[in-house]
């Protein structure tokens, strides 16, 4: 049987154009004057006049333009997050707790993510001061960030979180990784291991310089050498960093020999670390930077240099807030601690 049914009517509607006063206006039958005192709760409406309005509104889909009203008084009340990688646990909470600072002080949160490109970055980071936010936080890719002195002398307040700034003095609010990864190799020496290797991050990144100074202080401190295989950084991406741990666990290229534990750089170089230990015979001790979901469940456990992500996000977002408030002090260092946390991985002894 054929299909006899009718096509189906289609609107005209044209997205991207809003209703705006004037619409709400001619509808209502009413000036402009008028639908601005019902829009703002002004006195001077007879309740007649005021519900034909509240009608339009409600007909049209009206909704107030706060961001005009607000750049009349000079500010936008919305600020600007720029990440490393949005889908980065790590940077979950952070991010969460920008916004309730943000939020707390009636304004607007965007973010976006780099990708760890440095261009990326500055492109990001002038498009949302293009979008007059007040203030921006960061957690920088780049290793020059001049291109921010024009916009920080013209008020932008900027603070920089998990790494601080290249090549200008700003705020910033930082874990002490350097301690951290110091603490965790005297860890894993404390419980009998010599030969110790560290997978970390890009070398670029100061998160993770300050973690390699702090995995050869911790040597040095203990008497012990540090082979050069021993020491592997470079991208995060699985392959790299299974190939890296695979050859010092093999102790391939290396005149010291095998390592028998690990210290990595970051949640996402210990998860792939993970992984290749599952698959060895022997045990291998672990101990890596950063917190991760699960790794009290493991088996063994992940015994980690917790951060607090979420302390970094509050205090970077409280400092940025004090600056839009009129604090003219020197641009700060927040240094947070670091919190080794034993859970069995990094307290397996040498097998050799």
């Amino acid at each position: 049987m054929a299909d006899t049914a009718r096509p189906a009517r289609t609107s005209q509607r044209r997205y991207g154009l809003r209703p705006t006063m004037k619409d709400v206006a001619a509808r209502a039958g009413v000036g402009l004057k008028t639908v601005s005192r019902v829009v703002n709760g002004e006195p001077g409406v007879t309740p007649d006049t005021e519900r034909r309005v509240q009608e339009a509104i409600t007909a049209l889909g009206f909704r107030r333009n706060d961001s005009a009203r607000i750049l009349r008084k000079g500010r936008t009340a919305s600020i600007g997050l720029v990440l490393e990688d949005l889908a980065d646990p790590f940077y979950a909470p952070l991010s969460r707790a920008v916004e309730e600072v943000a939020r707390a002080h009636g304004a607007l949160l965007i973010n976006g993510s780099s990708a760890e490109d440095g261009e990326r970055e500055r492109e990001l980071v002038l498009a949302l001061c293009a979008r007059r936010v007040d203030g921006l936080v960061i957690i920088p890719a780049g290793d020059d960030h001049r291109y921010l002195e024009p916009e920080i002398s013209a008020g932008i307040a900027t603070v920089f979180v998990d790494r601080p700034a290249a090549r200008i003095e700003a705020d910033a609010v930082l874990s002490d990784s350097f301690t951290g990864a110091r603490e965790g190799v005297a860890h894993l020496i404390a419980h009998g291991h010599r030969r110790i290797g560290f997978i970390g991050d890009l070398p670029r990144i100061h998160t993770a310089a300050e973690r390699l100074r702090g995995y050869r202080a911790a040597m040095e401190e203990a008497g012990l050498p540090v082979d050069g295989s021993w020491v592997a950084l470079g991208p995060t991406d699985p392959a790299r960093v299974r190939a890296d741990a695979e050859r010092m666990l093999a102790g391939r290229g290396s005149a010291g020999g095998p390592v028998t534990a690990l210290l990595t750089g970051n949640n996402r170089v210990t998860v792939t670390a993970v992984r290749v230990l599952a698959g060895l015979e022997r045990r291998v001790a672990l101990v890596g930077f950063d917190d991760f979901e699960l790794a009290d469940l493991l088996t063994p456990p992940v015994t980690v240099i917790a951060q607090e992500p979420a302390l970094l996000g509050r205090r970077a977002g409280e400092l940025l807030f004090r600056r839009l408030e009129g604090a003219g002090e020197a641009p700060r260092r927040v240094v947070l601690p670091t919190r080794l946390i034993p859970r069995g991985s990094g307290e397996i002894p040498p097998y050799s």
